[in-house]
């Protein structure tokens, strides 16, 4: 007869997995040490192979037990979306939907469409989350988050994928910078040496690479930028100039700051929003009115700043 594991026994591999600890991974679970030793033992017994390797001081996955654990993870969150389902069904848009967003979105996008979700869906609750791309989809293929706000182009191979808006990018500079001469700007590959950037693992930084035509951009003296308002100062210190999106200028980024932004010439260079989810996600309805009201809140009003394509202060 053939063996099934049960989710528990999964659930404790991948706690162990996860803490790489006996303890830990049983103060994760809420059992004792030797119960989930014993549901180990048990599904390392009715799969006749083994996960773990373990002395008195080391835990450690066998290059198999790596293979089962992505396995496990898979349904383990199948089998959760299947519960979320069933609670969607009877009581839709009621839920608690865990939203990651990435550092370059969440001040800019959440004030204008958080409090229209609010409108529209008062029992729906938000908990939100920010963080960089790579560490909000490992979160959501570890069904810690429901949903990810982020800015493609990105590897999303295997994931719901709902693409909502463009967000250009505007040349950022002093105003005296000779960078910012004419009502559009160029970008010449020339200019990409004196590009300020972030430091690496915020997408945006990938995004302001392949706009300049660039797979790698290294500054002079080796600077690079943790944050938005970090980027800021030091063009302002006259270090050089950034690329910036849309959404950050409009959304008063530059405000109490001597620095101007202009639009690129077009076709201008952007990045895409989207909205992103488990492919198996039990939450379509929640993801497709979260869709909807950032389409029709946000969406609409960069289309209508487009209309007025000017260096702007704000």
């Amino acid at each position: 007869m053939a063996y099934f594991p049960s989710l528990r026994q999964l659930s404790y591999f991948a706690a162990l997995a996860k803490e790489l600890n006996f303890t830990r991974a049983a103060e994760a679970c809420f059992v004792g040490q030797s119960t989930l030793s014993a549901g180990l033992k048990e599904l390392e017994e009715g799969l006749g192979i083994r996960l773990v390797e373990r002395d008195r001081q080391n835990v450690s996955m066998t290059p198999v037990g790596l293979e089962v654990l992505e396995r496990a993870k898979a349904i383990l969150a199948a089998s959760q979306d299947l519960v979320e389902y069933a609670g969607g069904v009877a009581q839709p848009m009621t839920a608690t939907i865990r939203l990651g967003v990435i550092p370059t979105i969440a001040p800019f996008l959440l004030p204008q469409v958080l409090p229209e979700i609010r409108q529209r869906f008062p029992e729906l609750k938000i908990v939100l989350r920010e963080d960089l791309s790579a560490n909000l989809l490992a979160r959501l293929a570890d069904h810690q988050l429901d949903f990810a706000l982020i800015a493609l182009p990105y590897d999303v191979n295997g994931l719901l994928v709902k693409e909502l808006f463009n967000d250009e990018f505007w040349l950022v500079a002093r105003e005296d910078d000779p960078a910012l001469k004419g009502k559009e700007v160029h970008l010449p590959a020339k200019m990409a040496e004196r590009l300020l950037l972030l430091e690496e693992g915020h997408c945006l930084r990938e995004h302001a690479m392949q706009a300049c035509k660039r797979s790698d951009i290294r500054h002079a003296e080796g600077m690079e930028a943790t944050s938005l308002l970090t980027l800021l100062q030091m063009v302002e210190s006259g270090m050089g100039i950034a690329l910036l999106p849309e959404m950050a200028i409009k959304g008063g980024l530059l405000n109490n700051t001597q620095l101007l932004a202009r639009p690129l010439a077009a076709p201008a260079p952007k990045r895409v929003i989207a909205l992103i989810a488990r492919a198996s996600t039990a939450r379509l309805e929640e993801f497709q009115a979260l869709s909807d009201c950032i389409e029709e809140r946000f969406g609409v009003n960069l289309k209508m700043s487009r209309s007025k394509r000017k260096g702007v202060r704000t």
